[in-house]
């Protein structure tokens, strides 16, 4: 059984809206090799629909000569959190719709994966895995600016205990933060 691992851009103020403001902070190959280091070891991408319908015209057209990480999104096996789409296929080779949110299929999915499930934005998705413990590691990059506005990954009223299992500075100004599920 595979681990799920989150990966999420938030601002110092918690925000995970669509992240634009990464652009100013460039690409760097630290970067690069930390996300890497993620997808490493996944063997499916695990999205809610939100995030689904952002990725696929980003991602489902480009090459690796545009991009080293198209090859991973494109190849691998996405699975769509979604009471609403019924057919992700069409939309983006190698995805497959789970339904609504269930954290049971979740569970047997993690069970079914040879590898780790990979999880990028998807914050209502995200929310909901925390919330059944079914997060393994989730991957803060704390870019330095607060932009006041926006989708917050907790939001008020969420509590949510974590357990600190590292810190990463990027040549950026990002701060790579790991966690786990708190003891």
């Amino acid at each position: 059984m595979g681990a799920i691992k989150v990966h999420e851009f938030t601002t110092v103020d918690g925000v995970v809206d669509v992240p634009m403001w990464t652009v100013d902070y460039g690409f760097p190959d630290d970067l690069s090799a930390s996300i890497g280091e993620l997808t490493g070891s996944a063997s499916g991408i695990l999205l809610g629909r939100t995030t689904f319908e952002m990725f696929a015209p980003a991602w489902s057209t480009r090459t690796v000569e545009e991009d080293p990480g198209a090859p991973f999104f494109n190849d691998t096996r996405k699975y769509v959190v979604s009471s609403t789409l019924t057919d992700a296929e069409p939309v983006w080779r190698n995805s497959t719709v789970l339904g609504g949110y269930a954290a049971d299929r979740v569970r047997a999915l993690k069970g079914e994966v040879d590898g780790d499930l990979y999880v990028s934005g998807s914050a209502t998705l995200v929310r909901a895995l925390l919330a059944d413990g079914l997060v393994d590691e989730l991957h803060l990059y704390v870019y330095p600016l607060a932009v006041g506005t926006g989708i917050r990954l907790f939001p008020e009223g969420t509590p949510q205990k974590l357990a600190l299992r590292g810190v990463e500075g990027l040549s950026n100004g990002v701060a790579h933060l790991t966690y786990g599920p708190a003891a």
